[in-house]
């Protein structure tokens, strides 16, 4: 298959994946609103323009044109105002905001199914339709993650020695051989060889390249015993790693240009396919989840620096944000590069494209959980608030304070709305102008 071709499904295959989660995503709001008896009158996926629409029931079902999100629409999700009125008790401009909000939000309450308004349901029950979307998306990518490191598996290094080297050599030589001048390694002197799967050191089974590594570096100039397999036999061995000078790596793999005395043995893991344990699958979520949260967090900072590459000469960071554009972009580029493991390549290829989406659906969950309007999160901060001011009020004994009134958020959704607009017509620029790319 041509390279071309392959970016083309590379990229076809990540905009069908996140169309999907986006819709799949509504479903989640949409089924439990249904279940409540919550009047759903739009299932949408996308803005702007309708493509596609199919009434069945009372909801509509459809595609818009632009498509970068989707919404259900539900009747009376705003309360009335103070006293039940829907008029502002201000004429300043952020009441009025407020108060455009339950005016549309009362219109579309038809007269007989005021109990059907969003508004008028449980605290719980608002909770659960507005969670429901975003837990569709951690789902998604606990599923996906499960598929592509745990089924599938994904290249990495594992403890059957490639090679062993024959001496140490400083971290600074650019040498490729060994002199008589050169100290013998320690591995090769203990009598390790290319193709010895290396089960146990110090005592302790070896699962990963990582934890063996992590040890040897750890056991400079003590003797070790370790035991290898070979020919499917169990050989003990024992062996002494030297300290030596070794490079500092950060946390992509890269030199850092400092180094550091650490243990050297002096061999090499081979490449395969390397299976996470599904318990594991959480952890690896939960660390993606935290990593997002984290550029969430810093938002502001980022989005500079994505505007410092894309309107001057400063370097696009490869962990910060990125847009649609640069998704596809990204998704084609995994998709074309070869196999890491030869007469593997649809497994490894599925591998990235799968764990793509699951990350995707990991943003999708951390964005939509911010306490902001338009996210979910600004809704379930409005409930999570509710429950806190009734158990305040019951406490007082005085009387129910009644839904609280969100509505009084619509200037901050105004703004948050803006912003998002902003930051994307941003991340389209940069994604197009400086790319982020997987050559490092």
């Amino acid at each position: 298959m041509s390279e071309v071709l392959l970016w083309v499904v590379g990229i076809l295959a990540a905009a069908v994946g996140v169309a999907v989660s986006i819709a799949l995503h509504e479903v989640g709001h949409l089924l439990p609103a249904k279940r409540f008896g919550v009047k759903v009158t739009q299932y949408m996926v996308g803005f702007g323009p309708t493509l596609w629409s199919r009434r069945r029931g009372e909801t509509e079902y459809g595609v818009k044109a632009v498509p970068l999100g989707g919404y259900i629409r539900m009747v009376g999700m705003f309360p009335p105002g103070p006293d039940g009125r829907l008029r502002a008790s201000s004429t300043g401009r952020w009441a009025l905001m407020a108060e455009e909000a339950r005016q549309a939000s009362a219109v579309e309450v038809e007269p007989g199914e005021e109990h059907r308004a969003f508004y008028r349901q449980a605290v719980w029950k608002r909770l659960l339709v507005m969670f429901g979307g975003p837990l569709v998306n951690l789902v998604l990518a606990l599923v996906l993650t499960a598929v592509a490191v745990s089924a599938i598996g994904r290249p990495g290094y594992v403890p059957t020695l490639s090679a062993v080297s024959q001496c140490v050599l400083p971290a600074t030589s650019t040498a490729t051989t060994c002199t008589d001048a050169d100290p013998a390694a320690p591995g090769a002197a203990a009598g390790l060889r290319p193709g010895d799967e290396v089960v146990e050191f110090d005592g302790a089974p070896v699962r990963d390249w990582e934890s063996l590594s992590a040890a040897i570096r750890e056991r400079g100039g003590q003797a070790v015993d370790l035991v290898v397999l070979r020919d499917g036999q169990r050989v003990p061995l024992t062996v002494t790693p030297v300290l030596t000078q070794r490079a500092v790596l950060d946390a992509r793999g890269e030199p850092t240009g400092q180094t550091r005395e650490v243990g050297f043995l002096g061999v090499s893991p081979s490449i395969a396919v390397v299976r996470t344990d599904l318990t594991e699958v959480p952890a690896v979520v939960g660390q993606q989840v935290g990593q997002v949260a984290g550029i969430v967090l810093r938002l502001p900072q980022r989005l500079y620096d994505v505007a410092q590459a894309a309107f001057g000469s400063a370097p696009r960071d490869p962990d910060g944000p990125i847009g649609v554009v640069g998704i596809g972009r990204l998704a084609g580029e995994l998709n074309a590069q070869p196999a890491v493991i030869p007469g593997d390549e649809l497994a490894e290829r599925t591998s990235r494209l799968v764990s793509l989406l699951a990350g995707l659906n990991v943003a999708l969950f951390v964005f939509n959980m911010v306490p902001l309007l338009p996210f979910d999160g600004g809704h379930i901060a409005g409930g999570l608030w509710e429950v806190v001011k009734k158990g305040v009020f019951r406490l007082r004994r005085r009387p129910d304070p009644g839904p609280v009134d969100v509505a009084k958020a619509m200037p901050v959704a105004y703004g948050v709305s803006i912003l998002l607009v902003g930051m994307s017509v941003l991340l389209l620029y940069a994604d197009i102008v400086r790319p982020v790319t997987l050559d490092r």
